[in-house]
């Protein structure tokens, strides 16, 4: 960026001089794009998928024993958190859980029949909404059907995941889990000031939060991580920092930090929140900026995509050998190659498939009752989205491409089919975010904040969606 640009900035305080480039860097490329949990991305799926071709591919199939991974939506909160873009049902009415667990039993069963009973489950994650909405009954009930259909694992590697409201569970709680078989746990923290925390009504103090941690460790789960939003209502450089510390002196295994993406017009509990105690523009930067220096000065290391993890973390280690993967959950190791998603809503990623539930509840229901899968979306990824999806995917598990590989694997010549995303990517390779050689595309430290925009120009459909479509994603930096 220029340095002129850079001394624009207009701050009513001091911030450090790279804080200062990393401002202007962002400014300079601030768009909106996709997360790349997938791609294609969600949008790109469609209710005329062609079902029958799915199903017939899973018939072929015969006796399958590689690994699965599952995801299981459980959409339950007792309130409603008013920055929350998740697929939930606000209620504290009695017997939902019940009729929900009924349902998706069923389709556990079902599932069970035709993706197959004997693939060892290696990794498994509970998100929602709330999952601990569940009684201590109705999460041991639930890992018992899904037992019942799969072959869940009892020792040795995997990675059983759950996420958590720490305003809904006890000492009590974590012992059942551990003894269930979850062996990581991902906390909601959010921020914990006060006056953020009730303007998004989600009033958790830090020492609650601490005595939860303190479970966690007391009971050996394998590690833990903190989810972190900045953008939300009276946060700003002063309150970020004390937040942080408090993160720090707790030291998570992995801290994820989301941009909050203010989209009322999407999302009805965004109404709530106040549009002018929303951070502006350039504060928000700086919060960005802070939030980086502050956790990598503190040990952290930067994976891409705002998350952090400690060095020694299992995700750290499965970046510098290649074992890394992005997934509807964010980062994971790559312990297997399909994805089952269970409940409303869930998503899976099978062969060359992508299939989402019905979205909304009753519809979920309803498909169920008539004993039929509740998939109601989905896409058969072509080939050229599988090359895209590589490139795309290594550059934000890797950091990095090997180009030669990629002509091999896929029988191409890398830069004449890609010629105009290169051309696209030519100025922040000039802006020192990445290099972009003969032999391989690497991203570097300055690049990290820039996964998305770097990763942009790769996606066939992303000027497509946005100009036909309008759709709208969150900001990229």
């Amino acid at each position: 960026p220029d340095m002129n640009d850079i001394q624009t900035i207009d701050l009513p305080y001091d911030i450090p001089a790279a804080w200062r480039e990393g401002i202007a860097m962002a400014r300079k490329y601030a768009c909106q794009g996709p997360r790349y949990t997938s791609y294609p991305t969600a949008p790109q799926f469609t209710e005329d998928f062609r079902l029958e071709r799915y199903l017939n591919w899973q018939s072929r199939q015969g006796l399958r024993t590689e690994p699965l991974s599952i995801y299981v939506h459980l959409p339950f909160c007792h309130d409603i958190c008013y920055y929350c873009a998740c697929n939930k049902v606000v209620t504290r009415k009695s017997g939902v859980a019940r009729e929900y667990l009924d349902h998706l039993a069923q389709e556990i069963s079902l599932q069970g029949e035709l993706v197959g009973h004997d693939r060892p489950v290696t990794q498994m994650h509970w998100g929602g909404g709330t999952p601990t909405y569940l009684d201590p009954a109705e999460i041991t009930e639930l890992m018992h059907l899904l037992a019942s259909s799969f072959k869940l694992l009892d020792r040795g590697y995997r990675e059983y995941s759950i996420e958590i409201d720490p305003r809904t569970v006890d000492i009590n709680t974590m012992a059942l889990l551990k003894g269930v078989g979850f062996n990581r746990v991902s906390l909601g923290i959010q921020d914990f000031d006060p006056r953020v925390q009730q303007a998004v009504n989600r009033v958790q103090p830090y020492e609650q939060v601490a005595r939860l941690v303190e479970s966690v460790r007391s009971h050996g789960f394998r590690s833990l991580s903190f989810d972190l939003i900045y953008g939300l209502p009276f946060q700003d450089h002063t309150s970020m920092a004390e937040t942080l510390r408090k993160v720090v002196s707790l030291r998570p295994d992995r801290i994820a930090c989301y941009n909050y993406a203010h989209l009322p017009e999407r999302f009805k509990p965004q109404r709530s929140i106040d549009r002018l105690t929303l951070p502006e523009p350039e504060e928000k930067l700086v919060l960005a900026q802070m939030i980086s220096a502050t956790l990598q000065d503190a040990g952290y290391r930067h994976i891409g995509m705002d998350h952090y993890v400690l060095p020694d973390d299992d995700l750290a280690l499965a970046q510098d050998e290649g074992r890394l993967q992005r997934n509807f959950q964010g980062y994971s190791l790559q312990l297997a190659d399909d994805l089952l998603g269970l409940g409303v809503s869930a998503i899976s990623q099978i062969g060359d498939f992508y299939l989402q539930n019905a979205r909304d509840l009753d519809d979920y229901y309803r498909r169920i009752d008539a004993g039929e899968l509740p998939l109601n979306r989905g896409c058969m990824v072509t080939s050229e989205d599988k090359l895209r999806r590589h490139v795309i995917m290594t550059l934000i598990c890797e950091l990095a491409l090997d180009i030669g590989d990629c002509e091999r694997r896929f029988g191409i010549d890398f830069r004449e089919h890609f010629a105009r995303e290169l051309a696209t990517l030519a100025p922040l390779a000039a802006d020192g975010l990445l290099t972009l050689g003969d032999e391989e595309i690497r991203i570097h430290e300055a690049g990290r904040p820039f996964l998305r925009n770097i990763c942009m120009p790769f996606d066939e459909y992303l000027e497509v969606q946005q100009r036909e479509q309008g759709r709208r994603f969150s900001a990229t930096v």
